[in-house]
């Protein structure tokens, strides 16, 4: 039987741009570190929350939807090898 609470881990501070906030989140990973990440589909980004942090940090994309080599289009899904 699993935990009848869960934990947040990523986001949790409403829909926003900021490093601690997720707007229209579709995707999570976790990794061997435990990890967490997030394509964050309203900001055009891939976030990487660590264990016990905060604040995630951009992996991918955060400059405006977009072609360009730090743009991403509504990322809709992530995984780290």
């Amino acid at each position: 039987k699993g935990e009848s609470q869960g934990t947040v881990v990523a986001g949790g501070n409403g829909r926003g741009n900021r490093f601690d906030q997720l707007s229209y989140p579709r995707y999570v990973f976790v990794d061997r570190d435990h990890s967490v990440y997030v394509s964050d589909c309203g900001n055009h980004r891939v976030m990487k929350w660590m264990k016990g942090k905060k604040e995630g940090i951009i992996v991918a994309g955060g400059q405006g939807q977009g072609n360009g080599l730090t743009q991403l289009s509504n990322p809709l899904g992530v995984v780290v090898d």
